[in-house]
């Protein structure tokens, strides 16, 4: 680290749980940022003001005046430009030395492969399923810690989704091993999809959300605390209540389950 960023990150380094070289490993990672919208836009932001290294962020959209009500990495004069472009400009404004991949692009699961393999950590700000199980495959697949975000409504849950400790521990059909996303919602279930568009969103419930994914994400990239691994929390904005259920693996799940440690 140099004395320009000793200086920008001080508050970091006096925090005994991070100091230099947990910064260093920020400043040395890659997150993937999949979405730009809601709570990809504090994600983006709190990655960028913390040193992250490289920031790939994926997102086919373009800015809309209707997503300024919540979507604080973007503005007026930015309006119908993608808003991959749009967040990297709001980056390169806070924090020039962060790299920003600005990928104006669908995920679909041949790209995921590439993106998520290059990655340390990916952060999921999707707003459909389809998108959240593509990306959880990928994660098992390559072994990469998945934080996982939603919002809709006043109604907000945050996971984080690693399976690699019980990989490595060979423990990858226990119950008890923490899950992947489809041990909880799996592939095959019936969900009601809603959307923002239809259903509304409570403006400051995408970035109490998306700040904590943040969270989640430098603490891994750090080494600090604990994740919220084999936990889902689960946020009323109306009453501003927050529970939490535990989860664990299961033993049948096509992703990460006996089946699929027995086809690999």
């Amino acid at each position: 680290m140099n004395d320009d960023q000793l200086l920008r990150y001080s508050r970091h380094v006096l925090l005994d749980d991070i100091g230099i070289e947990g910064q260093r490993r920020i400043l040395a990672a890659h997150a993937l940022v999949i979405g730009a919208g809601g709570l990809g836009s504090p994600v983006v932001l709190y990655l960028a003001t913390a040193g992250v290294g490289t920031i790939t962020v994926v997102d086919d959209d373009v800015v809309d005046v209707t997503n300024l009500q919540r979507q604080i990495a973007h503005t007026l004069a930015r309006v119908g430009q993608p808003k991959v472009a749009s967040i990297a400009a709001a980056v390169a404004a806070i924090n020039p030395d962060v790299r920003v991949i600005a990928l104006q692009a669908r995920a679909d699961p041949q790209q995921l492969a590439v993106w998520v393999a290059a990655a340390d950590v990916v952060i999921d700000c999707s707003d459909n399923f389809a998108t959240r199980h593509q990306v959880n495959a990928a994660c098992v697949a390559h072994g990469k810690p998945l934080v996982s975000g939603a919002a809709i409504g006043f109604d907000g849950q945050i996971s984080v989704f690693d399976t690699r400790d019980a990989r490595d521990a060979g423990q990858s059909t226990d119950a008890a091993a923490p899950p992947c996303y489809a041990c909880l919602f799996p592939p095959g279930a019936t969900f009601e999809e809603v959307r923002c568009a239809t259903m509304g969103v409570f403006a400051p419930l995408v970035g109490i959300i998306g700040s904590m994914q943040a969270a989640e994400a430098l603490k891994l990239l750090a080494g600090v605390g604990s994740s919220l691994a084999g936990r889902l929390q689960m946020l009323d904005a109306r009453t501003m209540e927050w529970s939490e259920i535990r989860t664990s693996r299961s033993p049948g799940c096509p992703v990460c389950g006996t089946r699929a440690a027995a086809s690999s």
